[in-house]
């Protein structure tokens, strides 16, 4: 998979919050052989706990994506996005302009202006977005070269509340790389997005409350290489009726 010129072995990636403790933290990474995870630094500035935090993630050797989470406006988020740059010298930046408390649904307009002016100024945006078409043609119309639908609200683990927008966004767009994002809450719907066509799964809240995370985040990356295998195979279509796996001719009448 390649995004933004680099190529990307594993098509899990992972979030950083919510996990009891680093090591924890640090063994679900190694579980799932990711090559990406997340961090939130509003998050994490808040949590008192800072620079130790980011440089343990820096001593993870994955890459490391920055992102925008509990920004409400696109100012907030270009803000954000700057302090990223600064602290981990990198240009990606996971953007989240979070429209509405409860849902946590992306407020596509602000989303939009701020991926204007982020790439704008050389960043490479990876948009945390609804699963609108519309909406995903302004942000790559606005610089971005991948897209962030949501399967359900973050955190919900309600797993894909509308999949036939998922399959419409990846007929729509079909050279442009698509990561499902929020919503995963058990490998299944990790599969399931996989075998939609989506080119990777994010998720943080399924692996970091599991009971074993390391062991979760281990299934999801099976899950999603799973789905990816079962993608590219192409899959049987459903039919109505039942078709026998063994020919009804040639069968001996038995008097």
């Amino acid at each position: 998979m390649l995004i933004y010129g680099t190529e990307i072995s594993s098509r899990l990636l992972l979030g950083t919050a919510q996990y009891p403790s680093p090591k924890v933290l640090k063994d679900a990474i190694s579980a799932s052989h990711c090559d990406i995870i997340t961090v939130s630094l509003r998050r994490e500035s808040s949590a008192g706990s800072g620079a130790g935090f980011w440089d343990r993630l820096r001593d993870l050797n994955v890459q490391i994506l920055p992102n925008t989470a509990g920004c409400h406006t696109a100012g907030e988020a270009i803000t954000t996005a700057h302090m990223a740059r600064e602290i981990f010298g990198t240009t990606w930046i996971k953007l989240e302009v979070i429209g509405h408390s409860d849902t946590l649904q992306p407020d596509v307009f602000g989303l939009v202006e701020a991926a204007q002016e982020l790439t704008r100024e050389g960043f490479q945006v990876f948009p945390y977005t609804t699963d609108d078409l519309v909406v995903g043609e302004k942000l790559i119309a606005a610089g971005c070269e991948v897209l962030m639908p949501w399967g359900a609200p973050i955190g919900s683990g309600q797993g894909l509340r509308n999949p036939d927008a998922l399959r419409s966004m990846r007929a729509h767009f079909p050279e442009l790389p698509l990561i499902v994002d929020a919503g995963i809450g058990r490998p299944s719907d990790a599969a399931r997005a996989m075998e939609l066509g989506c080119d990777a799964v994010l998720l943080n809240t399924a692996v970091a409350k599991a009971g074993d995370p390391a062991v979760m985040a281990q299934a999801m990356a099976q899950a999603v290489e799973a789905g990816r295998r079962g993608y590219l195979a192409d899959p049987m279509p459903k039919r109505d009726m039942a078709v026998p796996s063994t020919p009804v001719f040639g069968i001996a009448e038995l008097a």
